[in-house]
């Protein structure tokens, strides 16, 4: 059996069985399924599987969060399921049928976005670590910066722009790259044209571009056709021009593929390709680009410097954790990379930080009030953990979204902390690593007002959380939960506390199936015929209806519903397992009534099951009925075997000891 075979069994189950599946494939902590019927899904029975942390639907997706074990979770689960896995694109692919026209824009941006974030986060770094060096003037140096004191440290920082300029005036090509790659076009082609973008050697560097008169763009930064001119203008840090170039060269592509004969599409098809979308970037789409992006850049840095600045910080701080679950956040990158490049830093960046901290706050609060529940205790503090680190999903999907009042407690303290940075115009001087290491990113000037910025971001959501639980403001979700689950484990808990009877006292276990009755060394399976189990008889129905023998308290409810156990008002434990290796049908063919905690009386329908298609499947039918607790109770049968019983005709006895 494979590390998580039961879950995946169970996963498959409660997530409406693989015909409701249209694709599943895995990521770095997710099962990640296209579901025919989403509302087939039990997200609740889900959650309650032990290797799964949280679920949510996101671009189409319906996403299960595993954690670092997914990997072998979906091998478990593709061997389970019969199902094969298909590629990350193939999946996405298939989503799309799920989405609308702006779920679909949403999911392209992120997905060409999501290739080069590492690259702008290590920009990020560099730039962050480059400002320790030559932006803050320490009072052990006499007032001066690291570079001015040391001829090392001033090497270091010089060295460090060749990759801090290649990441960010060069990203056109990366952006570029990145749209050939999720278009599935030549990759080469986009290097070269967003190579074409930024030309240090024959178009004007964008950041020189205002401080570069008209007149002298015209004698030396322009190509003349004689009958009309194109400004050398170029797109270093430019977001949008290199996009709607990259678009137009990967459609133009697609488009010669398909009216290109194979046989000369090698020198055609990259010719008409690349020299039209030039034109067009140079032309038309660049220009259009940088009037959008600026214009973009000018309403944030409005929202973030105008005179209710700090109302748009609240506002940004608070809603940036919906925003995740949306994807609309995605949206913010190519924002906050247009504001660097305009405004020499970004205003977003700080406050996506802290929404990370705080949301980790009031998932670590949340850890501390039930840090003796193993199974939250496994999900929250690794949740926590990682949002502040600043990835936020599992601490969103696996808790505070799930329970309402941390979710809430988290934007709270995100917004008041947006509304303290926008308040002292707290500045990244870009993308970096996100949660408490986000200060590296910060303006050497910003980084004290943005480490007490960081503290209230962890306080107030800390503090809300215990309050929001301790008031029960919004946690009916959470109370909800724990109230199934406990009235649950009670029912069983009470039925054996209050089951003590005296010895020798006789109970009747009536017959839960219509068919014959053999002795229970009859049984093919040699566990149960040679009583390792439990004590009782075999039955081989003619019915598929499994009703209760006694009165009692549903104990156990295998998930694929081929087995189940009952406590009785006595505490006698049974046993009932419906034909013979059924685990093996993941529960096709099985349908229960009941589930465990619930309490029965003599003849409550249990489980209903298809005979026929269990035989067809070449697996027995006959069914156990055993008493488990066997140390306590002596078992006599009351017929001669074999015969024919109907259902709650009495069959046997158990005697207590």
């Amino acid at each position: 059996m494979g590390k998580f075979e039961r879950d995946a069994r169970e996963m498959l189950e409660a997530i409406g069985g693989k015909e409701n599946i249209a694709a599943v494939t895995h990521c770095a902590t997710r099962m990640r399924f296209v579901l025919n019927d989403e509302s087939k899904a039990d997200v609740k029975r889900l959650e309650a599987i032990p290797a799964v942390k949280g679920t949510f639907t996101n671009v189409g997706q319906f996403q299960v969060i595993i954690g670092n074990d997914v990997p072998i979770f979906y091998n478990d689960f593709t061997a389970v399921s019969g199902i094969e896995g298909v590629s990350k694109e193939a999946a996405k692919s298939a989503a799309q049928k799920n989405q609308n026209w702006l779920q679909r824009a949403l999911a392209m941006l992120a997905e060409i976005f999501t290739p080069i974030i590492p690259a702008i986060i290590v920009g990020g770094l560099i730039l962050g670590f480059r400002n320790i060096l030559e932006g803050v003037e320490w009072s052990a140096l006499n007032g001066k910066t690291i570079v001015e004191v040391s001829q090392f440290w001033s090497g270091v920082n010089s060295f460090l722009w060749l990759p801090g300029e290649a990441i960010f005036h060069y990203l056109p090509v990366g952006i570029v790259w990145s749209v050939t790659r999720k278009m599935g076009t030549s990759q080469i082609l986009g290097i070269v044209l967003g190579i074409c973008l930024i030309s240090p050697n024959q178009l004007l560097n964008a950041y020189n571009v205002a401080s570069t008169s008209a007149a002298e763009i015209a004698a030396n930064w322009t190509w003349d056709f004689g009958f009309f001119t194109v400004q050398k203008i170029g797109y270093q840090a430019q977001v949008i021009p290199a996009l709607l170039a990259g678009l137009s060269l990967a459609y133009l592509e697609r488009f010669w593929r398909k009216h290109i004969p194979e046989v000369i599409s090698m020198i055609f098809v990259p010719f008409l390709s690349l020299i039209p979308a030039l034109i067009l970037a140079h032309t038309v789409l660049g220009p259009i680009g940088w009037t959008i992006g600026k214009g973009i850049s000018a309403v944030v840095l409005a929202g973030l410097t105008g005179p209710v600045k700090w109302l748009f910080g609240a506002i940004f701080g608070a809603l940036y954790a919906p925003l995740v679950i949306t994807g609309l956040h995605h949206m913010t990158n190519a924002i906050d990379t247009q504001l660097i490049a305009d405004a020499g830093g970004t205003g977003l960046w700080p406050m996506i930080a802290l929404s990370n901290i705080a949301q980790g706050s009031a998932v670590l609060a949340f850890y501390v009030m039930n840090r003796h529940d193993e199974r939250e205790a496994q999900i929250s503090l690794p949740a926590a953990i990682s949002a502040y680190l600043g990835v936020t999903e599992p601490a969103l999907f696996g808790v505070t979204l799930k329970y309402v009042y941390p979710f809430v407690a988290g934007m709270i303290g995100s917004g008041i902390a947006g509304l303290f940075c926008t308040s002292f115009n707290i500045t990244a001087n870009a993308i970096g690593i996100g949660g408490l290491p986000g200060i590296l990113s910060i303006q050497a000037k910003y980084m004290g007002l943005f480490a007490i910025d960081m503290v209230i971001a962890i306080v107030i959501p800390f503090v809300l959380t215990f309050i929001f639980r301790r008031v029960g403001f919004l946690t009916k979700a959470e109370d909800e939960v724990k109230s199934d689950e406990n009235s649950q484990v009670q029912a069983v808990v009470e039925a054996k506390k209050d089951a003590e009877v005296p010895a020798g006292t006789v109970i009747s276990i009536q017959s839960p199936l219509a068919g014959r009755a053999k002795n229970l060394s009859e049984a093919p399976d040699p566990v149960f015929a040679q009583g390792v189990m439990g004590q009782g008889v075999v039955i081989e129905p003619t019915e598929g209806e499994l009703v209760a023998p006694v009165d009692g308290v549903v104990s156990v409810l295998f998930p694929t519903k081929y087995a189940i156990g009952l406590v009785s008002d006595e505490g006698l434990e049974l046993l009932m397992h419906i034909g013979m290796d059924t685990v093996n049908l993941d529960g096709d063919g099985f349908t229960a009534h009941v589930k465990q905690g619930d309490r029965v009386s003599v003849g409550d329908a249990l489980i209903s099951f298809d005979m026929a298609a269990i035989q067809a499947a070449s697996y027995p039918v006959v069914t156990p009925v055993i008493v488990t607790n066997q140390n306590d109770f002596q078992t006599d049968v009351t017929r001669e075997l074999p015969c024919d019983v109907a259902r709650g005709e009495a069959i046997f006895t158990a005697s207590k000891l």
